[in-house]
C-alpha cells in the first residue's frame, strides 16, 4: 500500500503525535498535538469522534491503516485539478482565493468558515489574493509540497 519512505513518514508523524509515548494514540495525546500545533480549545466531542474512527486501540499499524483507507478514497491528481481549472479561465495554475472560498461553503460538502481559515493557512493566498491549485493538488495527492 505504502512505499518505505512513505511508511518512515508515517512512523515519524505516529511518534510526534504519542505524546506521552505509550505506543499509542488517544484523545490525550491528540488533545496535546492540536494544542503544540496551536489550537488550545479542542472539544472533547471533537476528539472522541476521532478516536472513534478506530477500531479499536490506535497503534501504528491502526494509523497506518486508517491513513491508507483515507488516501485510497482521494480522488486522481488530475481529477482535483481538473476541478480547479474550471476557474483558471487563462490556465495560470492560479485562482482567485475568494472564489474558492465562496464555491467552498456553498456548494456539495460545504467547508465551514474554520475549514477554509485552516486550508488558507496550510495554503496561503500570494500577494495578489491568488491561491497556487497546482501545488495544494500535489499536496493532496502526494502529501508533501513540490520543491
Amino acid at each position: 500500500m505504502f512505499d518505505q519512505s512513505q511508511i518512515q513518514e508515517f512512523k515519524e508523524a505516529f511518534t510526534i503525535m504519542d505524546q506521552n509515548r505509550d505506543g499509542f494514540i488517544d484523545k490525550e495525546d491528540l488533545r496535546d498535538t492540536f494544542a503544540a500545533l496551536g489550537r488550545i480549545n479542542v472539544k472533547n466531542e471533537e476528539l472522541e469522534a476521532m478516536v472513534k474512527e478506530a477500531p479499536g486501540p490506535i497503534n501504528f499499524t491502526v494509523f497506518l491503516t486508517m491513513f491508507g483507507e483515507k488516501l485510497k478514497g482521494t480522488d486522481p491528481e488530475e481529477t482535483i485539478l481538473h476541478a480547479f481549472k474550471v476557474f483558471d479561465t487563462e490556465g495560470k495554475g492560479f485562482v482567485k482565493a475568494d472564489l474558492i472560498k465562496e464555491k467552498l461553503m456553498t456548494q456539495a460538502d460545504r467547508f465551514s468558515e474554520e475549514e477554509v481559515k485552516q486550508m488558507f493557512a496550510a495554503f496561503p493566498p500570494d500577494v495578489c489574493g491568488n491561491l497556487d491549485y497546482r501545488n495544494l493538488c500535489y499536496v493532496i495527492t502526494h502529501g508533501e509540497e513540490k520543491d
